[in-house]
This record gives structure tokens, sequence and C-alpha cells, in this order.
């Protein structure tokens, strides 16, 4: 099965996501409750960011009840892979320790962090892990469509 664009979500659909990841499956009422906690923010806009996201295929809308639920198309972790995918081409030129060092450079790594790190590279050591799918994504060469790593 061919692996389908997903495009790059913007800051606000971001947002979204991360309540969609926290909460789980909500209505538009919840994540309009927990985005105007931050901000200001009314009903109808929380209402047509999801109906928007809906149709780029970053959450699905089960509507077979009369209130509608969303829910993250992607998981946060592939989600944030793909967006690394692309930082890692876009800005680094495909140099993953560029990134590494310019990340840690930018901001101090917690201990804990740090022997996380050592894991991983001591488990990059031992092999390549099977079906990862960390190979670049495809799109339109303009770096505004992630690939959907799920099989």
């Amino acid at each position: 099965m061919p692996k389908s664009l997903v495009p790059r979500p913007t800051d606000a659909e971001l947002a979204i996501l991360r309540i969609l990841w926290n909460r789980g499956a909500s209505t538009v009422r919840q994540v309009y409750e927990v985005m105007s906690r931050d901000r200001p923010t009314a009903y109808t806009t929380a209402l047509k960011m999801l109906q928007i996201m809906t149709e780029k295929g970053l959450v699905r809308r089960d509507d077979s009840d009369r209130t509608h639920i969303y829910q993250a198309r992607l998981s946060e972790e592939q989600t944030q892979r793909q967006l690394v995918r692309d930082l890692l081409d876009r800005a680094f030129g495909g140099s993953s320790s560029k990134l590494v060092m310019q990340a840690l450079a930018a901001k101090r790594a917690s201990a804990d962090e740090l022997s996380e790190i050592r894991k991983l590279i001591e488990s990059s050591r031992e092999g390549p892990s099977t079906g990862s799918g960390h190979g670049p994504s495809t799109g339109s060469g303009h770096g505004k469509e992630v690939r959907d790593d799920r099989e």
C-alpha cells in the first residue's frame, strides 16, 4: 500500500493536535474549552479549524452521532518524526548530526534526556531497526507535505 501524503500542520493546527493527543477523541466543544484556556477563542474558530484539518487529513471525524467526534489521524510521535524529517531535509541538508548538534547547543539537555540519547546511540550501533520508516519524506519538493508512515 503506498504511503499517503499528510500536509505539514500549521502552528495553530499543532495546538489542536496536542489537545487531541492529550485528551483523546474529543468534540468541538471540548477542543474549544481547552483552546480558550490559553487565549480567547471563538467556538466557531475551533469548529472551522477542525473542519479544515479534516479536509487536509490531519484529523478524522466520526459523524455517526449527532455530536461529531474528532481524533488525530497520526500519533504525536509520527507527527514529530515527520516534522523532524522535514526540518532535517530543509535546514540541515539531511545531516542528522548537524541537527542534533544544533538542538543540543540551543537548549541544554537534562541528565535524563542525555541518558536517553546515549541509549538511542547504542541501539543504533547494534544495527538498523526494522520497519521504522525513517527514510526521506516524499512530496512536492516544497516541504509542505509529509508521509504517513503507518502500514
